[in-house]
C-alpha cells in the first residue's frame, strides 16, 4: 500500500476523508465456571479438550443453566457506563457454522441486552471525548482452532476448553472518527472492567478481543461509506496501528478509483499491515431466534440496587480526587489509576504514613517503584508500612534521595525493612555542622579553580562544588546545608 504522507502531524487521508468508526469488545469473565455448565475457566495450561462436558460441547438432550455471577459483571458494567439496565432480558440462537463452534450456533443476546444506552468519556491529545455505547450483552465463547503440521501435513486441530467461557461484548455507536481515540476509549474500559473485578482483560492472552468497523467518507457527507471489520488486534498499540492503516489503505483505494467490498480482515503485526480473511457477514445471516432452552431473565429492583452498591470507585472518580482532594497533577494521577498495584501502594502508603505528602508518596510510586517493577516484571516486595517509612525519611531529611533508591531497591529485593537497610549501610544524612565543614574544607582546598569560578561570577560552579562533597560523604551529606554552607563560605572569602 502506498502511504499518505503527513501534514501537520495528521495523514493526508483525514484531511480529505472522515472516518467512522464503531468498536466491539469481547472481555472473558472473571467467573469460577462457564456460561451455561459448571465447568471450570481455570484452562490456562491445561490440557487440550480437559474442560469440557456435555453441555458446552452442545451434545444432544443437555439443557443450559444461567451463570448468576456472570450476569452480575454484565450489569454492574452496565452501571459503570452509565447504560439503561433492562428489567427483563432474553437469549438467543446466533447461527452459523465454524469448526470451532461445536452446537453450529452460540447462545448470546440480540433484541434485549442485559444494558443499552450508555456512554464513556476519556481524555485524548485534542481534550475529553465521550463515545456513546449502543450495548452491553452476553454470550459464550467459541472453542479455539489451532493450525499446525502434523505427519507432513498441514491440519486444523480444535481445543474445545474455551468453548462456552463466559463472553460479555461492549458495542459502541459509530462514534469515533481517529485511531486514537479508538485506542483511548479501549485502555479506558479495561481499566474500568479491571476496576469492577469483572475481567483480568489482558489482550495477551485473549481476555480482551478488540474489533474495529471501519469506514471513511468525504468530509462533509452524512451518509457512511462501506464498512470493513478489522480483527486479530493483540495489543493496544495494535488497536491504533490498525485502525490507522485501515484507513490509509481505503482511502488510497477509493482515490485509485477501487470499489469498497465488505469484509473481515485481519492485523498483521509483523508486516503492519491488514489482510483479507472473509467476507463480513450481515445480522441477517445469523438468522437470530430466540434461545428455546433458556427462560426471559428478570432483574428485579432490589437485585439491581444490591450490584450498583457493590461498584468501587471507578478510574474516572478517582482520576479527580487524587487532583482535587490531593492536589496531584493529571499525569501523576493518570499514571497511577493506570496501575492496580500502583493505586493500592499509592493508597495504603497514604493510610500507613499519617501526615504524608501525597506528592512525595506519589514521586516514589510512579517513579523508582514503576521502574523496579517493570524492571523485575511483577510487583516486587514493597510493601505500603516500609514505603511509608522509606518517604518520611526523606521528607525529614534523615537519608538523602540518592540513597533513598538504593535502600527501595534492596527491599523491593529482598523484603528487608527500611530501617535495617538504611542502618546497615550506614546511610543516615549528616546534618551535623561540624562534620560538615570538615568536610567542605577538604573539598575547597582540593578544587581551587572551581572557587575561582565562582568568585569570577559563575554561579554555577557551586553545583559542581556540592557534588563532590556529596561524593566525599558517599552522599549521606544533607545536600540543602552543604549549599548553603557553600555559598556563606565563598562569600565571606571574597
Amino acid at each position: 500500500m502506498t502511504t499518505e504522507p503527513v501534514v501537520d502531524g495528521r495523514s493526508a487521508a483525514l484531511e480529505r476523508y472522515e472516518a467512522v468508526i464503531g468498536i466491539e469488545i469481547h472481555c472473558q469473565l472473571k467467573t469460577v465456571s462457564k456460561m451455561f455448565c459448571g465447568c471450570s475457566t481455570a484452562i490456562d495450561g491445561a490440557a487440550p479438550n480437559s474442560h469440557c462436558c456435555p453441555v458446552c460441547l452442545g451434545l444432544p438432550g443437555v439443557l443450559p443453566t444461567i451463570n448468576k455471577a456472570a450476569v452480575e459483571y454484565v450489569i454492574a458494567t452496565g452501571f459503570a457506563i452509565e447504560a439503561a439496565v433492562a428489567p427483563t432480558t432474553r437469549w438467543d440462537r446466533k447461527n452459523y457454522f465454524y469448526p470451532d463452534l461445536p452446537k453450529g450456533y452460540q447462545i448470546s443476546q440480540y433484541q434485549l441486552p442485559l444494558a443499552a444506552n450508555g456512554r464513556l468519556t476519556f481524555d485524548t491529545s485534542e481534550g475529553p471525548f465521550t463515545v456513546r455505547v449502543r450495548r452491553a450483552h452476553l454470550e459464550e465463547d467459541t472453542g479455539r482452532l489451532i493450525h499446525d503440521e502434523l505427519g507432513g501435513r498441514r491440519v486444523s486441530l480444535i481445543d474445545f476448553n474455551r468453548s462456552g467461557m463466559p463472553l460479555m461484548e461492549i458495542v459502541t455507536e459509530p462514534d469515533i472518527r481517529t485511531a486514537e481515540q479508538a485506542r483511548r476509549y479501549a485502555e479506558e474500559l479495561r481499566l474500568l472492567i479491571r476496576a469492577i473485578g469483572a475481567s483480568d482483560a489482558e489482550m495477551e492472552n485473549g481476555q480482551m478481543r478488540v474489533e474495529a468497523n471501519v469506514s471513511i467518507r468525504p468530509r462533509g457527507r452524512e451518509a457512511f461509506g462501506t464498512r470493513i471489520e478489522v480483527k486479530n488486534m493483540n495489543s493496544m498499540r495494535a488497536v491504533e496501528r490498525a485502525i490507522a492503516y485501515e484507513i490509509e489503505r481505503q482511502a488510497v483505494a477509493i482515490d485509485a478509483g477501487e470499489t469498497i467490498h465488505m469484509e473481515t480482515r485481519g492485523w498483521d503485526e509483523a508486516r503492519q499491515s491488514t489482510y483479507h480473511m472473509r467476507p463480513k457477514e450481515e445480522e441477517n445471516d445469523y438468522r437470530y431466534f430466540p434461545e428455546p432452552d433458556l427462560p426471559p431473565l428478570l432483574t428485579s429492583p432490589e437485585w439491581l440496587a444490591e450490584i450498583k452498591a457493590r461498584l468501587p470507585e471507578l478510574p474516572a472518580a478517582r482520576r479527580a480526587r487524587y487532583r482535587e482532594v490531593f492536589g496531584l497533577s493529571s499525569y501523576d494521577a493518570d499514571v497511577l489509576v493506570n496501575d492496580a498495584a500502583a493505586t493500592s501502594l499509592f493508597e495504603a502508603t497514604l493510610e500507613a504514613g499519617p501526615g504524608l505528602s501525597p506528592k512525595h508518596v506519589a514521586n516514589w510510586v510512579t517513579g523508582e517503584y514503576l521502574r523496579l517493577a517493570k524492571a523485575a516484571g511483577n510487583g516486587g516486595l514493597v510493601v505500603a508500612p516500609e514505603m511509608a517509612v522509606l518517604v518520611k525519611l526523606v521528607a525529614d531529611g534523615i537519608i538523602s534521595g540518592t540513597n533513598a533508591k538504593e535502600v527501595l531497591a534492596e527491599q523491593f529485593a529482598t523484603g528487608r525493612s527500611v530501617s535495617s537497610i538504611v542502618a546497615a549501610r550506614g546511610f543516615e544524612q549528616i546534618s551535623d555542622a561540624g562534620a560538615l565543614g570538615a568536610a567542605i574544607d577538604t573539598v575547597l582546598a582540593a578544587n581551587p579553580a572551581a572557587v575561582a569560578d565562582y568568585r569570577a561570577g559563575r554561579a554555577a560552579a557551586v553545583g559542581f562544588l556540592v557534588g563532590q562533597v556529596m561524593k566525599a560523604t558517599r552522599g549521606q551529606a544533607n545536600a540543602v546545608m552543604v549549599q548553603t554552607a557553600l555559598r556563606e563560605r565563598l562569600g565571606k572569602a571574597e
